[in-house]
């Protein structure tokens, strides 16, 4: 008996049919619903983690005069961040208001003393607007709103030498 050689239009229609009885079968497994068990996330309790835009971006930095290890970070997109070490660790302590960050500006004559202007001046690079500037007067542990909530970008505060009162 002669062996024949097989055509290739039937070898690609064999192998175009395999794939498509594949294709349907993989799809037809993926198209039911997921079984989820509610008791698994339960005791799971929803909380803030932080803003949902991209951060990294520094807007505006202060260093304490005469302790160059105390830090303020304003992201332009991701609050105020505050490092007590040189800048190996930050811990976020405004992140609780508007998220975009335009002006951080600490005291020079007391270092608990620290500003933030809200809204990213940058126009080009970020959308999110500011409602004025925030004071804190325990080194960044809480915050006051002290107005300007009209100027939706503030990129600049400057602090009287002696005054803390005068910005």
């Amino acid at each position: 008996m002669a062996h024949r050689p097989r055509s290739r239009g039937a070898a690609a229609r064999r192998s175009a049919a395999i794939v498509g009885l594949l294709a349907c079968l993989t799809t037809a497994g993926a198209a039911q619903d997921p079984v989820v068990d509610s008791e698994l996330f339960g005791a799971l309790q929803a909380r803030s983690i932080g803003p949902a835009v991209m951060s990294g971006r520094v807007a505006a930095l202060d260093v304490v005069a005469g302790d160059r290890l105390t830090i303020y970070v304003g992201s332009a997109g991701g609050g105020v961040w505050k490092s007590t070490d040189g800048g190996l660790r930050f811990k976020s302590v405004f992140d609780r208001h508007t998220q975009s960050i335009g002006a951080v500006t600490v005291h020079p004559a007391d270092p608990k003393i620290v500003w933030v202007g809200t809204g990213e001046s940058w126009l080009r690079n970020s959308v999110s607007i500011g409602d004025g500037v925030y004071r804190s007067t325990d080194a960044g542990e809480t915050w006051t709103h002290l107005g300007l909530e009209g100027t939706e970008r503030i990129a600049r505060i400057l602090a009287h030498p002696k005054d803390s009162n005068i910005t």
